[in-house]
């Protein structure tokens, strides 16, 4: 239905994420994954989605200019926000053991926000979603870490994972959105476009 839709539009996923990739495909629809690196900054004001907000829009400005009228851009960001605090993508054993120790016996939000957009509109959308992590053993967090990929997910773990399937307790919202994009939220601006 959706693909039909869209038949006589290039598609364009703003993201090496496989995750991502993969809720694309699901949606039945054809895209070219063009990549661009972005230094990820952002204004420290900004708190929880207005921070995802921020660099889903700032991924999707890298790729202005080379916009094409018949294409759609979709880029995407998430972020686990704990105690008013950020939890980006560990980047050593020392960061993910931390940020997994911090996520323990305690709730966090998942945000995930996603850009769309074409030469003559841009949608924002976000969804957020409540992860409760059980406590977790030192055991179980090396575990993970040895035997898993923390480092490409925003708090250091996957919840199609692992961790994630002996490690937490309850979530409030899409699991979807935990796993990387506001999915839902996407298709129905895909149906407007």
């Amino acid at each position: 239905m959706l693909a039909e839709k869209l038949k006589n539009r290039n598609l364009i996923l703003g993201s090496a994420s496989p995750r991502r990739q993969q809720f694309i495909k699901d949606l039945g629809l054809n895209f070219e994954v063009r990549l661009k690196s972005v230094e990820e900054n952002f204004p420290n004001t900004l708190k929880g989605e207005e921070i995802a907000d921020f660099l889903a829009e700032l991924k999707a400005k890298a790729f202005l200019k080379e916009l094409n009228p018949e294409d759609i851009l979709i880029t995407g960001d998430t972020i686990v926000w704990q105690d008013k605090e950020v939890l980006h993508k560990p980047k050593n054993e020392k960061q993910a053991y931390d940020m997994l120790k911090k996520l323990s016996g305690n709730a966090h939000q998942v945000i995930s926000a996603a850009c769309i957009m074409t030469t003559t509109q841009k949608f924002i959308v976000h969804d957020i979603t409540k992860v409760y992590f059980k406590d977790l053993a030192d055991e179980e967090i090396l575990y993970y870490i040895e035997n898993f990929n923390p480092y490409d997910k925003a708090g250091g773990y996957g919840i199609q994972e692992w961790i994630g399937k002996i490690g937490i307790d309850k979530i409030e919202g899409s699991f979807y959105n935990v796993m990387g994009m506001p999915i839902g939220k996407v298709y129905d601006v895909l149906k407007e476009i």
